[in-house]
């Protein structure tokens, strides 16, 4: 006997259809084949046809793009997923949350806030804790959120400067064969401090603050015996530091200051044997009061889609290659054991 068909309409002006489909109607097409529902368009009026669950988290996710538009955002394929994925995770309503979370604006006017729940978590975790380490994949807003935070701190004359650092571990390249002085060598292991600085920040206000001292980039190997008071401190790229380093770093922070520690523990350029500082400090501070752990991951990617599933690939990967090592290595136990036996 076949299902009988539900249908439901919703109510959408003119001027937000547009961002709402999406080029070549791409965005509304993406919403038909993820819940298997039919969208016809009349004159402002969407009807919705399916299976009744299907056509209502339909209707919510085409809801919560439609208060996006009407919000000034432009609708893009990071919105129109995310939303698909809560409406599969019965968590409706939850874009909206997002929404009142404004941290700042970018030099040419763009808001900066949180895009996914995960995001929002780690933003609320720098607001109220002293240190922080935002742990996960590339792509989900780590370091960009946390200099988003640091230079609305300092404006608000919240903290008197704001120092970023990052180790300068070579990533198959040698500091050696790069031109110039040692701050120049560093110079492009910190681009992409500088970079997220001239967005927000804008270059001329950036140049200026930092003739002044007030706002530092600096390699991690700087911040030894100093001690850090009233600053805004972010050590980002932090798998790549040795226990030491991370330990030295940590224990310069002084009153008044607050730490963003930022990592993706899969990708670390240290030599095999080098156990990394992030590791350690994640066993180690687990307990601590006022330290703040935030795991991030494939879902809170707002990069290209792309990048998104290159992320979802290799953990996939990792965990099978993982599976097989655990299989091989309980297969040589167990050989050993019946050797002894014998």
């Amino acid at each position: 006997m076949q299902e009988e068909l539900f249908e439901k309409d919703l109510e959408i002006d003119g001027e937000h259809i547009r961002n709402i489909f999406g080029e070549l109607d791409c965005y509304i097409k993406r919403i038909e084949r993820s819940f298997r529902v039919t969208i016809v368009e009349r004159e402002g009026k969407l009807r919705v046809l399916g299976d009744k669950t299907a056509v209502e988290n339909a209707i919510s996710v085409i809801g919560e793009l439609y208060e996006l538009s009407q919000k000034g955002e432009d609708i893009n394929e990071q919105n129109v997923n995310y939303c698909i994925a809560l409406a599969f995770e019965n968590m409706k309503g939850a874009m909206s949350s997002l929404d009142d979370n404004l941290i700042c604006h970018t030099i040419n006017g763009k808001s900066i806030k949180p895009k996914t729940l995960g995001q929002k978590e780690y933003v609320d975790a720098i607001r109220d804790k002293m240190i922080v380490f935002g742990l996960g994949p590339a792509g989900t807003g780590k370091t960009y959120l946390a200099m988003a935070m640091a230079i609305t701190a300092f404006k608000n004359e919240e903290v008197s400067r704001i120092i970023l650092t990052r180790p300068a571990i070579e990533a198959g390249e040698k500091l050696g064969f790069l031109p110039g002085d040692l701050q120049s060598k560093v110079d492009p292991y910190l681009r992409p401090l500088y970079d997220a600085l001239y967005q927000i920040m804008g270059a001329e206000s950036f140049i200026k603050n930092m003739e002044k001292g007030l706002i530092e980039v600096a390699p991690l190997a700087y911040m030894r015996g100093r001690t850090l008071d009233n600053a805004y401190i972010i050590l980002d790229e932090a798998q790549n530091t040795t226990p030491a380093q991370m330990k030295m770093f940590l224990t310069r922070i002084g009153y008044g200051s607050k730490v963003v520690v930022t990592g993706d523990c899969t990708q670390k350029d240290l030599p095999k044997d080098v156990t990394s500082g992030l590791d350690v400090a994640v066993k180690v501070l687990k307990n601590v009061e006022d330290i703040a752990f935030c795991y991030l991951t494939a879902k809170d990617v707002v990069r290209h889609p792309l990048v998104q599933q290159i992320v979802n690939a290799y953990e996939k990967y990792e965990k099978k290659e993982e599976a097989r090592r655990e299989r091989k290595a309980s297969a040589y136990r167990f050989s050993g054991k019946k050797r002894y036996e014998k």
